[in-house]
């Protein structure tokens, strides 16, 4: 039976987790982050998470909610789902903020994985007299299953991909003409902002835009920022009267092979950044470096990569072995011929295919969602990460 000091521990830890969820949508390319301040009678005084970027990070924004109620921190224990930062980036050092206003204990659910920082706002704490304790395993699971991109980019130079799909339960995303409106009901179609709406970028190809012309958007009511939207667009196909350009507030970064200086000028005209990245070995230019696209969106600080596209793009993502995540909605209906989920193959043997292991299913409306990890890069997230 653990003991009612632990008890307390992994309670406060679990309001500090729930507080972190709050910051998925607005905090990107930071962590999400909770902290909660709990006062040496075992009060809670001061609870927050993490702002935009550039604002108050979790334990601030604890501190101030408890000046603002007239508590003192002095003496308290701060609850904290991540490592304080030890570094002068967007904003001040959280461990200096800490030990100067009296924080006697932190318990972190997990070291940040920032090289910045990696240790040093523990050993800051340390130095200055706070008692610095790590939680459970189940505390640094939920940690690094929350920010699984900002892990995966600070530990291996790349974003996480989630790539995204609507199928029919015989794996038809489109009917064989392209009609693809509406395979999933409105929950589903709903739920799908969520994912875009925590992610730092959206990526899509040409072929979509020009089949669908979606918006491509994270359309959530009071959120603060959208994702960057990244086309691969080989041919710089994508039409100048696209919806994709009435989202204001939204950059659009263009990823293309081959080089056409009067559409370039077009589509900078639009608000578009163009970026030159043809694949190499590829003697007539026709397709995109996508490794090369991924290792620039996380130099940008791209932490997940929302891939919402046709078969043919989300196949060269998954030949590349560049997809960490599949997010599969699927409809309870069979459409027979179509098109599929992705343009993989012709496979020689049942052993090349894409192996994956799942994460969650879950009813979504009246469909279901899918989660499943590629093999070979489950030791990036938990097993028990399922949201």
């Amino acid at each position: 039976m653990p003991t009612p000091a632990l008890r307390i521990d992994r309670l406060m830890m679990a309001r500090a987790l729930d507080l972190a969820k709050k910051a998925r949508f607005i905090c990107p390319p930071n962590p999400a982050v909770g902290c909660v301040l709990v006062s040496a009678a075992g009060d809670i005084i001061g609870t927050g998470y993490t702002q935009r970027a550039g604002d108050a990070h979790a334990e601030i924004m604890a501190l101030r909610d408890a000046a603002a109620h007239g508590h003192s921190p002095q003496g308290a224990t701060a609850y904290i789902t991540l490592e304080p930062c030890a570094h002068h980036g967007r904003t001040s050092p959280c461990c200096e903020a800490l030990a100067s206003a009296g924080v006697r204990r932190v318990l972190a659910a997990a070291t940040d994985p920032n090289p910045l920082v990696a240790g040093r706002g523990f050993a800051y704490l340390r130095d200055a007299g706070v008692q610095v304790d790590m939680a459970d395993e189940a505390a640094l699971r939920a940690t690094r299953a929350l920010n699984i991109g900002f892990f995966r980019r600070m530990e291996r130079g790349c974003p996480w991909v989630r790539m995204k799909t609507a199928a029919s339960l015989d794996g038809r995303t489109a009917l064989a003409d392209g009609k693809s409106q509406w395979i999933t009901g409105e929950a589903a179609r709903l739920d799908v902002h969520n994912w875009r709406a925590r992610a730092c970028a959206v990526l899509t190809g040409s072929g979509t835009v020009l089949a669908d012309d979606p918006l491509l958007n994270a359309r959530l009511d009071g959120l603060p920022r959208q994702p960057l939207l990244v086309i691969c667009d080989s041919q710089l196909r994508t039409p100048l009267h696209a919806q994709l350009w009435s989202i204001e507030e939204r950059r659009v970064l263009i990823a293309h092979a081959q080089r056409n200086e009067a559409r370039e000028a077009a589509l900078r005209e639009k608000g578009a950044e163009l970026l030159h990245l043809p694949a190499a070995g590829e003697d007539s230019g026709e397709n995109v470096d996508l490794p090369a696209l991924l290792r620039l969106l996380a130099a940008r600080e791209c932490n997940e990569i929302h891939l919402e596209a046709g078969a043919r793009l989300s196949g060269a993502f998954l030949a590349a072995d560049l997809v960490d995540e599949l997010l599969l909605y699927q409809a309870p209906v069979l459409l027979g011929e179509g098109r599929p989920i992705a343009a993989i193959g012709p496979l020689s043997a049942i052993t090349q295919g894409t192996r994956l292991r799942w994460l969650q299913r879950k009813e979504v409306g009246e469909d279901m969602r899918l989660r499943a990890i590629v093999c070979g890069h489950e030791d990036a997230i938990p097993a028990s990460a399922a949201q």
